[in-house]
C-alpha cells in the first residue's frame, strides 16, 4: 500500500502538484469519471420504462379516501365511485371494467362470476391522461361483500384479455 502512495505521489510531483492540490484532483477526476459513467449508462445502457395500464378509483370528492363501507338495505343501497383508466402502453387500446359482487373474495383473478356492470372506454390514448366515468352499485341483500373492478383490454382480435390489474372495495349491506 505505502508502494502505492509513493508511486501516486511521485507522479502528482512530476505534473507538478503539491500534496493537498493533489488531493483535489484527484478527487474531481474520480467525480467525473463517475458522472460520465452514471450520465453514460441512463442515456445510452438503461433500458426503457416499461409499459403499464392501471385502474384506480376516487370516491365522490375524487379523493381516494372517503369510499362506502356500510349500506343499509332498501334505504341507502346505492352509492357511486369515479372509475379512472389510464393508458401507458406504447399505443392506443381499448379497455373494459367489469364489475363484479361477491360474497368471498377468491384468490385467483379474474373472479369467474357474472359481471354486474360493464364499461367501455373507447379508444384510450397512451398519453397517460386518465378516461373517468361514474360507476353506480346497488347491493340490498344483507351481508358483506366485495365489490371488484377489473380492468380488461381489448386485443386486436377483438377478445379480451386481462390486465391482472382490478380495485376491490369491501363493502357491508346491514338492515
Amino acid at each position: 500500500m505505502q508502494k502505492r502512495f509513493a508511486s501516486v505521489t511521485a507522479i502528482g510531483r512530476k505534473i507538478g502538484l503539491n500534496d493537498e492540490s493533489g488531493y483535489a484532483v484527484a478527487i474531481i477526476l474520480a467525480l467525473l469519471i463517475v458522472s460520465a459513467t452514471v450520465i453514460g449508462y441512463y442515456a445510452f445502457l438503461a433500458p426503457p420504462a416499461e409499459s403499464y395500464n392501471t385502474i384506480y378509483l376516487l370516491d365522490a370528492n375524487k379523493k381516494a379516501v372517503d369510499f362506502p363501507e356500510v349500506l343499509f338495505s332498501d334505504q341507502n343501497s346505492t352509492f357511486n365511485v369515479y372509475v379512472n383508466v389510464e393508458n401507458h402502453m406504447t399505443k392506443s387500446a381499448n379497455y373494459t371494467i367489469e364489475v363484479k359482487i361477491v360474497e368471498n373474495l377468491p384468490s385467483i383473478f379474474p373472479i369467474d362470476t357474472p359481471s354486474t356492470q360493464v364499461y367501455e372506454t373507447g379508444s384510450l390514448s397512451n398519453n397517460g391522461k386518465p378516461w373517468q366515468t361514474i360507476a353506480t352499485v346497488t347491493e340490498n341483500t344483507i351481508g358483506s361483500y366485495s365489490v371488484v373492478f377489473e380492468l380488461w383490454q381489448q386485443k386486436d382480435d377483438g377478445s379480451l384479455l386481462f390486465t391482472q390489474n382490478l380495485c376491490v372495495l369491501k363493502i357491508q349491506v346491514i338492515n
